[in-house]
């Protein structure tokens, strides 16, 4: 049933409905908090001044603008389940945008900072490569490809509401669209990260068994493990969406459970937290910031004596 604009009819809502919206409207806000905290100190901080750093806050940012979409959705979907209806509108629609254009834009942050840490290990003298000017130019790139990429989806009718779970999505079923959004938006950058992965390491070997100096192959050895945790928040990233490919297989074959998208957001929405601390872990001079925050003790004033 499709319900436009200020129609709405009402419907039964399950007993677990209204705590499960509640725990990701949590998860969701906990992941804005987080991603302004840590833009905050990439920007006032001059130890963050650095390119690596932008690629940073570069995925914090699109980090903020999917969990505030979240946080947007789970509210949405809240009102209805409160007021028990069914109710969409045009919003509902572009929420959908909003989350395949950050998606993919989130996927491909993570890749272009395993393509600056390839550079730097691989052609450590094309420094053009490697300044600001480029990798700023790699980002905006991005950016325009996954502001494009959804506004054929919305336009051609393929985000619908979804009146069970009060979501505007693509259905979860065999098609091409599906399988074309899973290679664009996961596949393509997964294994483009992987593939730089390997080429380091073959490179980092090559190095060892030539006569360089120990600094230039710590300083590779050091970049090589960057990526292994690039790789490492990308494999966890996909854990959290492992029941979404569940359903999508269970959909080749039958059909998805009625309330899959419900199913699969908690565990999406709990991720985009540890989605955040991991990318902490990977920036040591946001780490050293925020550790040095945490552990800043208040000024005592002792009493004198007169």
């Amino acid at each position: 049933m499709m319900i436009f604009d200020n129609n709405s009819t009402t419907t039964n809502i399950e007993s677990w409905f209204i705590p499960i919206e509640i725990l990701k409207i949590i998860f969701t806000l906990l992941g804005i908090i987080l991603a302004l905290f840590f833009l905050l100190i990439i920007i006032f901080d001059k130890t963050c001044h650095t390119v690596p750093m932008m690629l940073i806050a570069n995925s914090c940012f699109i980090q903020l603008v999917y969990s505030c979409n979240l946080f947007s959705m789970a509210l949405f979907t809240l009102h209805n389940d409160l007021k028990e209806i069914y109710f969409y509108n045009s919003y509902c629609i572009f929420q959908g945008y909003i989350l395949y254009m950050a998606t993919g834009i989130q996927m491909y942050s993570y890749f272009l900072q395993a393509l600056y840490w390839y550079i730097t290990v691989v052609y450590p003298t094309r420094l053009f490569y490697q300044s600001a000017r480029f990798q700023g130019f790699l980002i905006c790139l991005t950016w325009i490809c996954g502001i494009i990429y959804p506004i054929p989806i919305v336009f051609t009718g393929q985000i619908v509401y979804d009146v069970d779970d009060q979501i505007c999505q693509i259905p979860i079923h065999l098609s091409f669209l599906i399988v074309f959004n899973a290679s664009y938006l996961y596949l393509i950058p997964l294994i483009g990260i992987i593939v730089i992965y390997f080429q380091v390491v073959r490179f980092v070997r090559e190095m060892s068994t030539r006569v360089i100096s120990v600094n230039t192959l710590v300083r590779a050895q050091r970049q090589l493990r960057m990526i292994r945790r690039i790789i490492y928040l990308v494999f966890g990233l996909l854990t959290f969406g492992f029941p979404y490919v569940v359903f999508i297989l269970m959909s080749f074959f039958n059909s998805a459970p009625k309330y899959d998208f419900r199913i699969v957001y908690i565990f999406v929405d709990g991720s985009s937290i540890l989605v955040l601390f991991a990318l902490c872990e990977i920036a040591e001079p946001l780490k050293t910031s925020v550790m040095k925050i945490i552990n800043r003790q208040p000024t005592r004033i002792m009493p004198t004596v007169t």
